[in-house]
């Protein structure tokens, strides 16, 4: 990681740093890239394997669909697979690309969805002062000259030790690659070929081609009413031809005193410092469009970012100036633009970052940062900050740090590529990081260190991310008590949890230990990590470059593994160099390139305890001795099945919610009629659907469409009932702002009636981001809002749509007609039904497991059996058989739950219909289950769940009623 904050070379204790890496040759490498090619002979020829991008379910959900050079049609020369760092196909996505070195070569893409902009990573030899080349190479679609598109190499080519200089007569040259952007002027439709082709040799001897993502950008987001623009209010050139950090501070201090947003219109922004926010929403038209870049033409440690004011005596120890005194900056949003910057170097003391500071309360969102030193270097104290929906990409050290005193905060489904440094990083530097989390991530080639790695802290979670490719002195996961400042109370504490994470081609050969790190590695290096938990489960490590499980650096205990599968391992399948207490459920090993799968030096030191169905890495004589050369290439090709996932339906929490938000008045007898409820919407965006309206979590909301006025949002409460007031509600953590809309009513779905016409209501965080809308008594099953304005963003949001009544829903239907709520007596009784439970995790709601979608799902809290779920038919049915569902076979591996299924007339007293009994969820047969019992006439059917194999909570995608 990037120690800005000392400049001082941080090998850890028993880490000499080599004199000399034999088989680099640097000289070599800066005159022809033909050299670097020639060094990938030495391993062998075998495909490269899986993409990050092959992972369903897990990762980050991206705008771009990746092409991979070497496996499309191209006329250069394929180089790789290789993992030896310093070679150039070893920084390759999944260890290949395509050299070309002659006019006329190309790499040709077939689109397979429309596109009209690309991203495509390339590498170009360095030159022999170890500036950079400048070249261009042309974009072509179907043969016809697009473009010609500027490369460089000036942000690439590092050499020597840490922390690295750019003099190519050192040794240890790497990072090699860069990526590029361009946008077509065109949207060009699937099928349609789009080349990478050398024009000319002139400037570059060779064009090294990785991979292109090609994506169909959205037009400029419009201005939004009532925003103060950094152009037409403050004077600041879109061209980029003059600096502009004043007229930015000028804009973003003013609206911090007005309670206004800035806008960035689109353009090109030159900045050569800062510009510290404190309360404001910055945002722009998105970040193909405001683009923010620059460097101080003298003072080479200013540059373009965006930062949030230090905290005295927090994790920042340099100089700072007046303006940036004073944090942690407090609710401060920024999204929907880009910083590109001019870092061509490493200097930890330069606060060169696209982000930086201290930020509480407080949002990034669609954010990409590119070309800077850290993308974000959190320095605390500060709480509850996110970095959501954006692209990290080439940097010189990390891509986050949250460091000193970070707490309850979170970077997630955010894709970040070729960071010089840990791709995500938290260090506990003093002063404890708490309840953090990386989750829904994708991270691609990381040149040094580790894609995601906490340094201390307690009660942390990573879960749901893949990661692929890393290249030196780190692995995939790294859970750790190293580097200054992590012991005693910044130490691993706490509950860890390591959920739902796949590694690919991760851990990698030290080039100062000069042996391998596994994929996922734990160091007690400060001190022994004890009186923590931390399970890593459902997790699955392929092809890893050496071993998957590693233990070095002191003692460690309380590490529990649970349903691991590791396909594929260039050494062994454990790593052990450490005392240590580890647990093993359900740990499975196949393709472990040593016949013994064990490395184990310190004997009866590693003290293993055993569940059932280990297999594969288990010996009772693990080997000790010389480390062996490693064998790549055993992994699968094709993608895992049986996989848990978690549904990113719902993006996490911008901020940690209260467990009750507050209404603004007292909710009425019969509570929130619409929670759980069904809800359809005109539209949506992204992940943001309907649903999160109605889900009972205020952190997760719905949005419309973009720029697309009117749009509904109507919720069916199952019968008429008396409704008087709805609630409207926002996330807490949002900045003010005003919806225009309407409430009407309807009794059939059908005929709806105007109940409170048209107006603006204001939602301010101030008041809980609550909104109470008071109703024309009455009686009515649908409810829709019809928004046609918001001043804060062009869509309508809600996070919460509740419904009160004056009088709780009639417990029977009226006796003069059959209602709408009852279902037929034919087919599943529960359908859309309403259902309560025991407890529900995260946004995994009881309702999802009525919904009709087999790919939702209910899940208890965790480790807190027995657990139950409860559904109302309505009225008193004959049922004989209930089904239920897991999702399906694609997405979660066998399990057996141990369930009992009881019943009641008045959902008071329940009598047992069949008893507790364990029941296997195999995707073989699809996940389901059927329990049949004797025939009684119930209104409420309970499961009651006691057990899980695959997980410690009650799990439900479908929880079906039958008849027969």
């Amino acid at each position: 990681m990037a120690h800005h904050t000392t400049g001082t070379t941080v090998a850890p204790t028993g880490r000499p740093v080599r004199a000399v890496l034999a088989a680099f040759a640097g000289a070599a490498l800066v005159a022809t890239a033909v050299s670097v090619v020639s060094l990938s002979t030495a391993t062998p020829a075998r495909a490269a394997g899986l993409s990050p991008f092959d992972i369903v379910g897990r990762g980050a959900t991206v705008p771009f669909v990746e092409h991979e050079a070497e496996k499309v049609a191209h006329t250069g020369t394929r180089i790789g697979p290789t993992r030896y760092y310093g070679q150039l196909p070893s920084e390759a996505s999944g260890r290949e690309a395509v050299t070309l070195d002659a006019v006329g070569e190309y790499v040709e893409f077939t689109l397979t969805a429309p596109a009209n902009a690309v991203t495509f990573r390339y590498s170009l030899p360095d030159n022999a002062a170890g500036t950079g080349r400048d070249a261009s190479i042309d974009l072509r679609a179907n043969g016809s000259l697009v473009k010609a598109v500027p490369v460089t190499s000036r942000y690439g080519w590092y050499y020597g030790g840490y922390p690295f200089n750019n003099n190519p007569g050192d040794t240890n040259p790497h990072h090699f690659y860069d990526e590029s952007r361009a946008m077509f002027g065109t949207t060009y439709p699937a099928g349609t070929k789009i080349r990478l082709q050398v024009s000319s040799t002139a400037s570059s001897p060779t064009f090294t081609i990785d991979l292109a993502d090609f994506e169909l950008v959205g037009a400029p987001i419009a201005k939004p009413a009532g925003v103060l623009d950094v152009v037409t209010d403050f004077g600041a050139d879109a061209s980029g031809a003059t600096d502009s950090t004043a007229k930015f501070q000028a804009a973003v201090d003013a609206g911090r005193a007005q309670g206004r947003a800035v806008w960035i219109p689109a353009g090109t922004f030159t900045l050569w410092d800062h510009v510290v926010v404190d309360g404001v929403t910055l945002r722009g038209a998105g970040p193909w469009h405001s683009v923010l870049g620059g460097r101080h033409p003298t003072d080479r440690k200013r540059a373009a970012g965006i930062y949030g004011k230090y905290v005295s005596g927090g994790g920042y120890t340099g100089e700072i100036r007046p303006h940036e005194a004073g944090g942690p900056s407090r609710n401060v949003t920024l999204r929907d633009f880009a910083i590109i910057g001019d870092i061509r170097e490493r200097v930890d003391d330069d606060q060169v970052n696209a982000m930086g500071g201290a930020m509480t309360d407080s949002v990034v969102d669609n954010v990409w940062m590119q070309h800077t030193k850290v993308g974000a270097w959190m320095d605390g104290p500060m709480d509850n900050f996110t970095i959501r929906n954006s692209r990290i990409l080439d940097q010189t050290a990390d891509g986050v740090n949250f460091h000193w005193g970070v707490t309850n905060s979170t970077v997630t489904n955010t894709f970040v590529r070729n960071t010089g440094d840990d791709a995500l990083a938290m260090w506990a530097q003093s002063v404890p990081n708490v309840n953090n989390s990386f989750t829904r991530n994708t991270i691609g080639v990381t040149v040094l260190a580790n894609h995601l790695v906490s340094y201390g802290g307690r009660d942390i979670r990573i879960t749901d991310n893949v990661t692929a490719d890393s290249v030196t002195n780190g692995g995939g996961i790294h859970v750790a008590n190293r580097y200054p400042g992590v012991q005693g109370a910044t130490a691993v504490k706490g509950t860890w949890t390591i959920a739902r994470n796949t590694l690919i081609r991760n851990g990698n050969s030290d080039y100062n230990w000069n042996f391998g790190v596994g994929a996922i590695w734990f160091s007690a290096l400060n001190e022994a990590i004890q009186g923590a938990t931390v399970n890593v489960t459902d997790t699955d490590i392929l092809d890893s470059s050496y071993a998957a499980l590693h233990w070095i650096e002191g003692q460690s205990s309380g590490i529990n593994l649970n349903n691991v599968r590791i396909d594929g391992a260039g050494t062994y399948a454990l790593q052990v160099q450490a005392p240590s207490q580890v647990s093993f459920t359900n740990v499975r090993a196949t393709g472990i390139a040593q016949s013994n799968p064990m490395h184990n030096c310190v004997g009866g030191g590693f003290q293993i305890s055993q569940g059932a169905g280990n297999s594969g890495w288990y010996t009772a004589a693990p080997y000790c001795g010389p480390w062996p050369t490693p064998q790549w290439g055993n992994g699968p090709t094709t993608p895992p099945t049986g996989t848990p996932t978690t549904p990113p339906t719902t993006p996490p929490p911008t901020t940690t919610p209260p467990t009750t938000p507050p209404p603004t008045t007292s909710p009425p007898t019969g509570g929130n009629l619409a929670q759980g409820r069904p809800v359809t919407a005109s539209s949506a965006s992204q992940n943001y659907v309907a649903g999160n309206a109605v889900d009972g979590n205020p952190a997760s909301y719905w949005e419309s469409a973009n720029g697309a006025f009117p749009q509904t949002l109507t919720v069916d409460l199952g019968a008429a009932v008396n409704t008087d007031r709805v609630v409207l509600k926002l996330p807490a953590g949002w900045e003010a702002r005003a919806q225009t809309l309407a409430v009407a009513g309807s009794t059939d779905g059908s005929a709806y009636s105007p109940l409170v016409s048209s107006a603006g209501y204001t939602f301010d965080p101030a008041a809980g981001n609550a909104v109470s809308i008071g109703l024309p008594a009455g009686s009515r099953r649908f409810l829709r809002l019809t928004f046609t304005g918001n001043t804060g963003w062009p869509a309508g949001q809600l996070s919460e749509f509740e419904v009160y009544g004056g009088t709780p829903p009639p417990t029977t239907p009226p006796p003069t007609t059959t209602p709408p709520t009852t279902p037929p007596p034919a087919g599943n009784l529960a359908l859309g039904r309403p259902v309560s439970e025991t407890s529900h995790a995260d946004v995994y709601g009881g309702g999802n497991a009525v919904d009709g979608n087999a790919n939702t799902y209910w899940e208890s809290a965790n480790n807190a059996f027995p657990q139950s779920l409860t559904v109302d038919l309505g009225a008193a049915r004959s049922v004989s058989r209930v089904v239920l569902r897991l999702p399906p076979a694609t997405a979660w591996q066998t399990r057996t739950q141990t369930v009992a299924v009881l019943g009641s007339t008045d959902g008071s007293s329940y009598t047992t219909l069949k008893p507790s009994a364990g029941y296997a969820f195999n995707p073989a047969s699809g996940n389901t289950v059927t329990v049949t019992f004797p025939a009684a006439s119930r209104r409420y059917v309970r499961v009651t769940v006691t057990g899980n194999t695959a997980w410690p909570a009650g799990q439900l995608s479908e929880f079906e009623v039958h008849a027969a």
